[in-house]
């Protein structure tokens, strides 16, 4: 799979052990060892799943027009209650507020609220069985992001030193501070936008984020169908805007689960993400149950890199760069970007302890590739989540004549430039300081 062109490998704790999930860990370390090159590791947590209770046996059939209760008795349901053992929804909810139960094929509406059941009428209806997922797309539910189980879970993967959190079921922006105090800078928190409430917050929820992913699963069942598209393209204009990664995800690829190739219209959903301004796109069942795994993935190598590779999209890049902020360090991210486009350059070479430099010239979207120089391997392994970067870990660094020479050897190590090639620098002085990029050197390669 790395082999053909997966950047990073995403870990889903809903199920599985720890003792599952470290020897999937061992697996992708052993394996960067033996590519030497860095790999990144997405942990994604649970959040709170919402449930419904069980039936008598085992499922039943909802007619719609009909009334059922959700009420908090464990006692096995029928076809008119069963339990919701979530008294925060019976709260929460009143009278016209709709619940989707199994990924949004069964749609229910209150009629009546009381303190330990809601009576509702189902307005589609079909089978339901045992523990099946409820939504609640209409109301701000009072439950954090993170359960007990996702707290035990972020403190093994931060002792294991995983790159990235995936915090599933964000709300509020309360949500994102209370994953990052927990991480505090050991692991980049990734926000998965899949509420229609996060999205009301959007601006400020991103703000906070480390990166982004739009999750369209939850997404596609609690906000209509149509909305979908726009808001992905909303919450990949907010992340440009800001320079934080975003990565587009779910059902990119879905009919390769079964099959060697993918509809025409799945081709054009992964092109229209990368022409969105993705910095990665993502693949789920294809690749962790499906039949043709390492066809998917190259198969989604080969899109991004033909669209990547078609003018329209350098247009469109190029029409759409956000403005840079009234910083120094923005300012040298963009002199960076011109100045490779006009001495036609071979690689724009960063220099990041923490990877804000390499992320502030991955915004201006280069012509070139980014060569994300650091000392430290953390750092690089947080990198594959950025646009366009090639990580690389060297030696510290103490001069800028020791940068830039580090920094023509390694253009031409990696295979992007050779003898009389340009390459363009950019670092910040004093070394090792974060958020201080302020240099900005042309070096041709001897």
């Amino acid at each position: 799979l790395f082999r053909a062109g997966a950047d990073i490998f995403r870990l889903n704790f809903s199920p599985g052990t720890h003792a599952d999930h470290a020897e999937r860990i061992a697996i992708i370390r052993a394996l960067e060892r033996k590519v030497d090159r860095p790999i990144g590791i997405l942990a994604d947590v649970q959040g709170p799943k919402l449930r419904v209770g069980k039936f008598g046996g085992g499922r039943v059939t909802l007619q719609a027009g009909q009334n059922f209760r959700l009420d908090l008795s464990p006692t096995p349901g029928d076809v008119r209650r069963v339990q919701l053992p979530h008294p925060e929804i019976i709260g929460a909810a009143g009278i016209g507020t709709t619940l989707l139960l199994d990924d949004g094929k069964l749609r229910l509406r209150v009629i009546r609220q009381r303190d330990d059941h809601l009576e509702t009428e189902v307005l589609v209806g079909g089978p339901l069985s045992d523990r099946k997922g409820v939504n609640v797309p209409d109301v701000v539910l009072p439950i954090p992001a993170l359960t007990a189980k996702d707290r035990d879970d972020l403190a093994f993967l931060l002792e294991q030193g995983v790159e990235y959190i995936g915090l599933s079921f964000v709300q509020r922006p309360e949500d994102v501070i209370e994953a990052k105090e927990i991480a505090a800078g050991r692991a980049w928190i990734m926000v998965k936008m899949e509420k229609p409430q996060a999205v009301e917050n959007l601006d400020e929820i991103i703000g906070l984020a480390d990166c982004v992913m739009v999750a369209r699963g939850d997404l596609g069942v609690e906000c209509p169908p149509e909305e979908v598209p726009l808001i992905q393209k909303r919450i990949v204009r907010a992340c440009r805007q800001l320079g934080k990664p975003v990565v587009v995800a779910t059902q990119m690829l879905e009919s390769m689960i079964n099959a060697p190739a993918p509809t025409r219209a799945e081709a054009s959903d992964v092109a229209t993400a990368v022409y969105d301004g993705a910095d990665c796109v993502m693949l789920s069942a294809e690749t962790a149950a499906g039949q043709y795994p390492y066809e998917a993935v190259n198969m989604m190598d080969r899109i991004i890199a033909r669209v990547e590779s078609d003018p329209g999209w350098r247009a469109a890049t190029d029409a759409n760069r956000p403005e840079p902020r009234k910083s120094s360090a923005d300012a040298i991210a963009a002199a960076a970007r011109q100045v490779a486009h006009t001495i036609e350059a071979e690689a724009i070479a960063t220099f990041s302890s923490t990877g804000s430099t390499t992320l502030r010239v991955a915004r201006e979207r280069p012509d070139c590739p980014i060569l994300g120089l650091t000392a430290s391997l953390e750092t690089a392994r947080r990198m594959a989540v950025i646009w366009g970067v090639h990580p690389f870990v060297t030696v510290e660094l103490h001069t800028m004549s020791d940068m830039v020479t580090k920094a023509v050897r390694a253009a031409v190590q990696e295979g992007f430039a050779k003898h009389g090639d340009e390459v363009v620098v950019t670092a910040g002085v004093p070394f090792g300081t974060p958020g201080t990029t302020n240099a900005l050197r042309v070096a041709v390669v001897k």
